[in-house]
């Protein structure tokens, strides 16, 4: 399984390690992916996903549909 969060595609970020004498060598800066459970109040069950902290705070904010929305994510990813 890859490193994406699941509704909004966030990936890595490619960065630099800058050393003393100011040298740059090449490093992956990982997406803090957490798994979490949502409520759907519409289906009364849970839905376990692997989202971003940054979607985690928008989900609280509008809600799970509302986020997938937002982001354009397939609806399907929710599905039973």
């Amino acid at each position: 399984m890859s490193r994406t969060c699941s509704i909004s595609n966030k990936k890595y970020n490619n960065a630099n390690r800058v050393s003393h004498s100011n040298h740059k060598t090449k490093h992956r800066q990982q997406a803090n992916l957490q798994w979490k459970r949502f409520w759907l109040p519409e289906e009364k069950r849970w839905v376990r996903l692997r989202v971003s902290t940054k979607v985690m705070k928008t989900i609280t904010k509008y809600g799970l549909m509302s986020t997938i929305k937002r982001y354009g994510a397939d609806p399907s990813l929710i599905q039973g």
